[in-house]
């Protein structure tokens, strides 16, 4: 009996003494989180905006939202599509109206978040230039 129960310490000794495993659980991100990239990338495909990648990486920073997360190939990726599918076909019907509003708000004078979607021209790393 004693061989028994040495064997089980043992086992516990050395799994408490085991390092933390090295792939991290994560809560899904919020929706709201999921919804703003998907509508990033939907203004960026229907109004042919360039994405500022510091200014949006930063925006889902504060969201605890990794871009990773988000892309096509990410772990959220399937659910970030299929928003973005649906918002691009919402965008396209009032392209013209749907551009001007979203450059409004995150274009280089955005009044929610500036330069996270740039003019197709424009290099993302540059700052806007003033008019």
């Amino acid at each position: 009996m004693r061989h028994a129960v040495l064997p089980a310490a043992l086992i516990a000794a050395l799994i408490a003494a085991a390092p933390p495993a090295q792939a991290q659980i994560r809560n899904a991100p919020g929706p709201r989180a999921l919804e703003f990239a998907a509508y990033i990338f939907a203004a960026s495909n229907v109004c042919g905006y360039r994405i500022g990648s510091d200014p949006f990486e930063g925006l889902l920073a504060k969201q605890n939202v990794r871009i990773a997360d988000v892309q096509p190939r990410g772990p959220f990726g399937n659910r970030v599509q299929t928003m973005f599918t649906l918002m691009s076909n919402q965008m396209q019907q009032n392209r013209d109206q749907a551009c001007l509003a979203v450059a409004g708000e995150y274009g280089p004078e955005g009044t929610i978040a500036k330069n996270v979607l740039l003019p197709a021209g424009q290099d993302p790393g540059a700052p806007a230039k003033p008019q």
